[in-house]
C-alpha cells in the first residue's frame, strides 16, 4: 500500500489515549453531536450486535457513545414500527423518527440487505422506499449487485432515496467503471474502506476521490491487507486517519459510519468499543 498504518497520523492515536482530545459534546441532559470539523460520524447498528439490540436500545448506546446519526438495520427499525403502529407501519417508522430525532440523533440511512432481489416483489420493494422515507432516511443499503441495480434504479429515482451498494472484498479499483451505477442518478456506494485494502491491498482514497459524487457512505474499520483480520482502529492497514482528513478538506458531507468488527475485548463491550472508535475519529479530525 502506498499509505501504511505507520503513516496514517499515528499522531491520532496517541491523542486519543492521552486525554488531550476534547470531550465529546454530550451532558446529562445534552444532545450528542458527532459531527467533527464537517464531518459526519456515525455508526451502523450491525456494531452493537452483541449487545441487546431494540431500536430502544441502540439509542441509548448512540447516546452513550456520542452518536448523532446512525446506519440502522432493518430489523430493529422495523420492530419499533410494529410496536408503536401495529396496523400502519408507515406511521410507526415517522415514530421513530421522532423518537430518534428527539434525542439528538438522526437515522441517514436503513439497511434493507434484500431489496431488489428477484424475489422481493414490487409492493415489498415500495414498502422498503415508503419506511425508509418515513425515518427520515437519505438512503437504503444493500450489496453489490447489478441485477438489483436495474431494478431499483427508476424506483430510487422516482422515490428521490439513494440506493448504496456495500462491498466486501470482491470490490476492484475498477468495478464502478462498469454499468453498475447507470442504470439510476440515485445508485450510489457505501464503501466499506476496511474491505477494500483486505481485498486490493490498495489505499481507498483514490477510490474516494474519484467516486465521491456517487457515495452515500462510509464504513469505517480497520483491516489488514491481504484479506486479514479487523483491528482496533490504528492497529491495522486501513488509513482511516487520512480517509477522515480527506474528507474534511475536501468538505465530503456523506457521513463515515463505525462498524465495529473487531474482537471485543473480555473487559469491554461493543459500546465501550465504538466509543473509543468515535474518539478515535474525533482526534483524526482535530
Amino acid at each position: 500500500m502506498a499509505l501504511s498504518r505507520r503513516g496514517v497520523l499515528g499522531g491520532a492515536g496517541a491523542l486519543a489515549a492521552s486525554g488531550v482530545v476534547p470531550q465529546l459534546a454530550m451532558g446529562a441532559a445534552a444532545k450528542p453531536n458527532s459531527k467533527f470539523h464537517g464531518v459526519q460520524i456515525g455508526a451502523i447498528t450491525y456494531s452493537f450486535r452483541s449487545m441487546p439490540s431494540s431500536a430502544e436500545d441502540i439509542l441509548k448506546y448512540c447516546q452513550k457513545c456520542g452518536l448523532s446519526s446512525v446506519e440502522l438495520m432493518s430489523g430493529p427499525a422495523e420492530g419499533f414500527a410494529k410496536k408503536a403502529s401495529p396496523s400502519d407501519p408507515i406511521a410507526g417508522f415517522k415514530a421513530l423518527r421522532r423518537f430518534y430525532n428527539d434525542a439528538g440523533v438522526g437515522i441517514h440511512i436503513v439497511k434493507f440487505g434484500n431489496i431488489g432481489n428477484k424475489n422481493m416483489s414490487d409492493e415489498q420493494i415500495e414498502y422498503c422506499f415508503e419506511a425508509a422515507k418515513a425515518a427520515g432516511a437519505m438512503g437504503i443499503t444493500r450489496e453489490i449487485s447489478e441485477e438489483a441495480a436495474k431494478r431499483l434504479g427508476p424506483i430510487a429515482e422516482r422515490h428521490k432515496i439513494w440506493i448504496g451498494f456495500h462491498n466486501h472484498t470482491q470490490l476492484t479499483p475498477t468495478l464502478y467503471d462498469g454499468p453498475i451505477l447507470s442504470y439510476g442518478k440515485y445508485l450510489g456506494i457505501n464503501l466499506d474502506i476496511g474491505h477494500y485494502v483486505a481485498g486490493t491491498n490498495q489505499s481507498p482514497l483514490p477510490l474516494i476521490e474519484k467516486y465521491h459524487n456517487r457515495i452515500i457512505s462510509l464504513h469505517l474499520k480497520d483491516r489488514t491487507v491481504n484479506k486479514g483480520p479487523n483491528r482496533p482502529f490504528g492497529q491495522g492497514d486501513t488509513p482511516v486517519a487520512l480517509v477522515l482528513q480527506l474528507m474534511k478538506r475536501k468538505n465530503y458531507t456523506f457521513p463515515a459510519d463505525i462498524e465495529l468488527e473487531y474482537k471485543v475485548p473480555e473487559d469491554s463491550n461493543a459500546v465501550a468499543e465504538v466509543a473509543k472508535c468515535v474518539k478515535f475519529c474525533q482526534a483524526a479530525l482535530a
